[in-house]
C-alpha cells in the first residue's frame, strides 16, 4: 500500500520536474526503496546501538542463553514482520513491475534467500543474528538509489544539473567502499564466524547449523557476484569507456537507447534556445 502512495505521488512530481521518459518509469521504483530501506536501516541501527542488544560489538552474544521456542523480543519481531513483507512484495515487484535488468533473474534468486533466512531464523530463534544481517546489507541498498535517483534528476528539463550530478559520484563512490566493508568484510568476519564457528561452542548439536549456513553462504556469493559489477564500472570509469555514473547492469540497447534520447533532448533544447534566442532578435 506504502508503494502503491509513493509511486502515485513520485510520478506526477517526475513529470513535473521534466524528467526524460525512461528516468519517469524509473524514478518511483528508487524513491520508494530510499524511503524503506532509510527507514528499515534506521530501525535495526536503533536496535544495535542505542539499545540494550550487543551483537554488532560482540557477535557470539547471538546464541548466548539460546533456546527451543525462545520468545522473540516485539522490537525485533516488528523488524521480522517488516522486513519479511517487503521481501514477500520483491519477488512480485522484481518479475512483474520493476525494469530487468542483467541481474535481475539473481535479484530474484536473492529475494526467495533472503525471505527464507527471514522465515527460518525466526522460526528457529535464530533473529538475534538475523537484526546483524540486515544492518550489514541495507545500509547499501540506501546509498544505491540514492545515487540512482541523482542520476535520474541529472538532465531534466533538457539541461544538465551539476548538483546532482556532483551527488551521483559522491553516492557511487561511498556505494562502492560501504559495498566491500559491510558486506565482504564485515559480514564474514561477525555474521559468518557467530553462525559458523561460535554457534556450536554456544550451543552444541545446535539445529539446523548446515542448512541455515548454507544460505548465509549463498548471500556471500551473491554479494561477490554484484561487487563484481562494482569493480566492472570502477574500471570503466578509470579507462575512459564511462564518462558519467550509469548503471552497468543495464543492458547495452537500452543504454544505447538512453544515450539517444539524452542527446535527442540536449538537441531539442537547444533547439528551442536558439529559436527563443533568434525571436528576442
Amino acid at each position: 500500500m506504502t508503494k502503491y502512495w509513493i509511486d502515485h505521488m513520485t510520478e506526477p512530481f517526475a513529470q513535473w520536474c521534466c524528467l526524460q521518459p525512461k528516468d519517469i518509469s524509473k524514478m518511483p521504483e528508487s524513491a520508494w526503496k530510499l524511503v524503506f530501506y532509510t527507514m528499515s536501516w534506521s530501525y535495526s541501527t536503533y536496535l544495535l546501538f542505542f539499545s540494550n542488544y550487543s551483537f554488532f560489538q560482540n557477535p557470539p552474544s547471538v546464541f548466548y542463553d539460546w533456546k527451543r521456542g525462545m520468545p522473540v523480543p516485539t522490537d525485533i519481531a516488528i523488524a521480522y514482520l517488516v522486513q519479511g513483507s517487503f521481501y514477500g512484495h520483491s519477488i512480485y515487484a522484481t518479475i512483474y513491475m520493476d525494469v530487468w535488468r542483467k541481474d535481475s533473474l539473481v535479484m530474484v534468486v536473492h529475494h526467495f534467500i533472503t525471505l527464507a533466512l527471514i522465515t527460518f531464523s525466526y522460526a528457529f530463534r535464530y533473529h538475534n543474528i538475523g537484526i546483524l544481517v540486515l544492518f550489514l546489507h541495507d545500509i547499501n541498498d540506501i546509498q544505491l538509489e540514492f545515487t540512482k535517483l541523482n542520476v535520474y534528476f541529472k538532465t531534466r528539463g533538457g539541461k544538465d544539473h551539476f548538483i546532482n550530478d556532483v551527488l551521483s559520484n559522491m553516492g557511487a563512490v561511498s556505494f562502492s567502499i560501504t559495498w566491500f566493508w559491510f558486506r565482504l568484510y564485515w559480514f564474514p568476519l561477525k555474521v559468518l564466524w557467530a553462525s559458523c564457528v561460535t554457534s556450536i561452542q554456544s550451543v552444541p548439536h545446535i539445529p539446523f547449523y548446515f542448512f541455515f549456513n548454507t544460505l548465509l553462504f549463498i548471500l556471500l556469493i551473491m554479494n561477490i557476484y554484484w561487487f563484481l559489477f562494482i569493480v566492472l564500472f570502477v574500471v570503466k570509469v578509470l579507462t575512459g569507456q564511462m564518462t558519467e555514473v550509469n548503471d552497468v547492469r543495464e543492458y547495452e540497447e537500452d543504454m544505447q537507447m538512453e544515450r539517444k534520447d539524452a542527446d535527442q533532448n540536449s538537441a531539442e533544447g537547444k533547439h528551442l534556445q536558439n529559436g527563443t534566442k533568434k525571436k528576442h532578435l
